[in-house]
């Protein structure tokens, strides 16, 4: 088959999942947001696969130049779509007991451990999440042994998803990810719904070492020196997320330019 051929058969292939039962959820196209369709179920063979691709991409990471890399096991992802007993209904050795179905998490760390030292790896997780109609029915048992799992391995970091955007965290919530934060004792960034005061009153108190921000950035290229100043924030436009093209993500005023239109 010609490289060709491979790549137009590619193009017709399912996504693939933990399962093979379509996920209650939209998905960005062309057209729009539309329904997701239906995956594959990946098979051992192409777990195996999928690992050797995450190989692959740590490798042209360190060929690039970057200082480390950050396995995404979170926002209803492939690796979350394994840890979350609400999406994983595998009876095989990847499904089934919290152990099973952080193996391929596992097994993707101990691979790409082979390309960078673990204290080069970060992990990003997002135990209360929904995103993709995942779930999980206990994540502080099931994501307690995870991340105490996870702590032993010396990696650079654990980048917690505390909330989705725009969600409330209620107090149920906020309990249960104090909880794994008190099974993690390396650094610990956190991430959602937080601005510059909730976010430097988190490192003050020792919740979080770090934090990051996601669509803050989007709207304001200038973050750190705004948080800084407690200048005024731009707001982000959410009609432009997804765009594709420039609209919503290089046009946003910096600080310096925005103080040139106000005295004019």
């Amino acid at each position: 088959m010609s490289l060709k051929d491979k790549m137009v058969d590619a193009l017709h292939c399912n996504p693939v999942s933990s399962t093979d039962k379509a996920a209650d959820a939209s998905t960005y196209t062309e057209n729009g947001f539309e329904p997701v369709s239906k995956p594959d179920a990946l098979t051992e063979e192409g777990i195996r696969q999928t690992i050797a691709d995450y190989v692959t991409a740590a490798k042209a990471a360190k060929d690039a130049g970057f200082d480390g890399i950050e396995v995404h096991a979170a926002n209803g992802y492939l690796l979350e779509q394994f840890l979350m007993d609400g999406v994983n209904d595998r009876t095989d050795a990847y499904g089934g007991s919290v152990e099973n179905r952080m193996r391929i998490l596992d097994e993707v760390l101990d691979a790409v451990s082979e390309v960078w030292p673990a204290n080069r790896i970060g992990v990003r997780l997002s135990p209360l999440g929904q995103f993709n109609d995942v779930s999980d029915s206990d994540p502080a048992a099931n994501y307690g042994y995870i991340v105490g799992q996870l702590d032993k391995r010396g990696l650079a970091y654990l980048h917690m998803v505390e909330q989705a955007p725009g969600a409330e965290t209620d107090a149920t919530q906020a309990d249960i990810m104090k909880q794994l934060r008190a099974k993690w004792s390396g650094f610990y960034i956190v991430n959602g719904g937080y601005d510059g005061d909730t976010a430097a009153k988190a490192v003050a108190e020792g919740h979080a070492d770090a934090v990051a921000f996601g669509r803050l950035f989007i709207a304001n290229p200038d973050l750190p020196q705004r948080l800084r100043l407690n200048a005024t924030l731009n707001e982000g436009d959410s009609t432009t997320y997804y765009g594709g093209d420039a609209d919503g993500y290089i046009d946003y005023p910096f600080l310096e330019n925005s103080a040139a239109e106000n005295v004019l």
